[in-house]
């Protein structure tokens, strides 16, 4: 066996214990799916306020189909499903902690060890147990908001008496669920610094569904007043922003499932000369072998992504960009073009001695039909990802981690900062992504399966690269609609193009929900 062969089965094995541990890492970390169905809510219980001058009928009914007929009632049962998640994945991590045998006695080197790392795992259970604590009670505070409007007075306070216990751990937000109830309960009472503790630890409608009370218990008609033109103004806001993250993408969801039933009926009728079936057993010519595929993965993408470029960050002396929200958006460029740039490099010195390859490797054709395949699958990709995530969150229950750009869009309410992040997920992924994943690691495997067995298992490996275990089934449902795209297109540009279009809806989205939570 040769060294290189041996260093490239290190490596392997490494690639394979790390990527696993961080897997695992992410099954106590939240999901922030979660979080934007609540932000989505929130949306739709500051649009239900908006009140037409005039045409008030015809707007009701208008307002039903876009809204539901009854949204604080669907939005408290949102926060409750909600809340007993959160009940849930607290339980959970608990049990864990409670489970856990402390080593107390380093006899040896090896126990030594073992001390470290089950004083660290403690720290990482107690840090998570901490923000679902936070999380739960936060969600209760604006829980009894819901069902106070709902005119269920005593569970609203029944809800907050539970934030309100929890004065030593969080005191702001115990302060907040007593005033709440003073404003709502049967003998009302107008708790000092009310006004200051509603705008620090509410938001969006809460906020102003409390602000009323307090106003109008204190008769302050002329704040009611600027109260309701402030309403008015954040409700014509929500409606547009509901269009955005709503309408639009359930359009283009729709026609996606009539696209979808066409196609199939089309393959069920027409057998080999339906467009699914097009190229759909044509494998590539691959003149390399399975070691030059983990050369290229565990070499470049693994070892220079979690291996030489967090390397190179830490022997800079620059600290790390925790406050500044525009650092952080090019630390996260910077990182991903260094990663690419050396898989990339890899991958061509891996391949250089097979040239000169097929034309049909890494093909980018401007002509053909590559914008329809694109569009088309954006639309088909809608339907499958939002049923399979629909599945998938009855699996993890909140839980499982999703990847950190997530956060730091949905949280990033700078137009320059939002524009680096546009580049890396809208521009860099898509290419560097495509050309990896459906360029090279799905042919390479016809080598050793059918056309549609490579789809699968380069999908499967596109989903677990992104670190976070409850986005595995959604992104191999993702993975596979680009490799059915690419391989019917033939044309790298075609799911280069469905991946834009897919990040940057998730871009706005973020974008969206972000501004209006703020």
């Amino acid at each position: 066996m040769t060294l290189k062969r041996i260093i490239l089965i290190v490596l392997t094995v490494l690639a394979i214990l790390t990527s696993g541990s961080r897997l695992y890492e992410t099954l106590q970390e939240p999901q922030y799916q979660s979080r934007l169905e609540l932000y989505q809510t929130d949306i739709v219980l500051q649009a239900q306020e908006w009140k037409p001058e005039d045409d008030k009928n015809n707007y009701q009914g208008a307002q039903n189909a876009i809204l539901g007929a009854n949204p604080t009632e669907s939005a408290a049962q949102q926060y409750e499903k909600a809340r007993q998640k959160a009940k849930s994945a607290i339980e959970k991590t608990k049990d864990r902690i409670e489970m856990r045998q402390p080593i107390t006695q380093p006899e040896n080197q090896v126990n030594s060890k073992l001390i470290a790392q089950n004083q660290l795992e403690s720290k990482v259970l107690l840090k998570s147990l901490d923000e679902q604590q936070k999380t739960l009670t936060e969600l209760e505070l604006r829980l009894g908001v819901l069902q106070a409007e709902l005119s269920k007075t005593q569970l609203a306070l029944d809800t907050w008496e539970q934030v309100a216990q929890r004065q030593l751990i969080y005191p702001e937000m115990s302060k907040t669920a007593r005033v709440l109830s003073g404003l709502w309960g049967n003998q009302k009472q107008l708790l000092p610094d009310a006004q200051e503790l509603i705008q620090s630890q509410l938001n969006g409608w809460f906020r102003t569904r409390a602000l009323y009370q307090l106003y109008t218990l204190q008769e302050r008609n002329d704040a009611l007043k600027t109260l309701e033109v402030s309403q008015q103004q954040q409700a014509e806001k929500a409606l547009l922003q509901l269009s955005i993250v709503g309408v639009v993408p359930n359009l283009a969801g729709l026609i996606g499932l009539i696209m979808l039933i066409f196609l199939l009926v089309q393959r069920l009728l027409k057998g080999k000369e339906s467009l699914l079936a097009h190229n759909s057993t044509l494998s590539w010519s691959t003149p390399w072998n399975a070691e030059t595929i983990l050369q290229v993965f565990v070499g470049g993408f693994f070892f220079m992504g979690q291996i030489l470029v967090p390397l190179f960050f830490s022997l800079l002396p620059l600290p790390r960009p925790a406050g500044n929200i525009r650092l952080q958006a090019i630390y996260v460029l910077i990182t991903y073009i260094l990663l690419a740039a050396g898989s990339i490099s890899v991958l061509y010195f891996s391949i250089k001695p097979f040239s000169p390859l097929d034309n049909d490797w890494f093909r980018f054709r401007l002509g053909g039909k590559w914008i329809l395949w694109g569009l088309g699958g954006y639309c088909v990709a809608i339907p499958i990802v939002l049923f399979v995530s629909l599945v998938n969150e009855q699996i993890w229950r909140g839980q499982g981690g999703s990847n950190p750009l997530l956060q730091l869009a949905l949280e990033a309410q700078d137009s320059v900062a939002l524009g680096i992040f546009f580049i890396t997920a809208a521009i860099a992924a898509p290419l560097f992504e495509e050309f990896l994943f459906r360029g090279f690691l799905l042919p390479s495997l016809t080598r050793y399966m059918p056309v549609w067995a490579s789809i699968l298992v380069s999908s499967f490996i596109f989903a677990a690269a992104h670190l976070s275990l409850s986005e595995i089934l959604p992104l191999t449902s993702l993975g596979i609609i680009l490799g059915v795209v690419y391989t019917r297109s033939r044309n790298l540009l075609a799911p280069m193009m469905l991946h834009s279009l897919w990040n940057s809806g998730t871009l706005l989205t973020l974008f969206v929900l972000g501004s209006s939570n703020n």
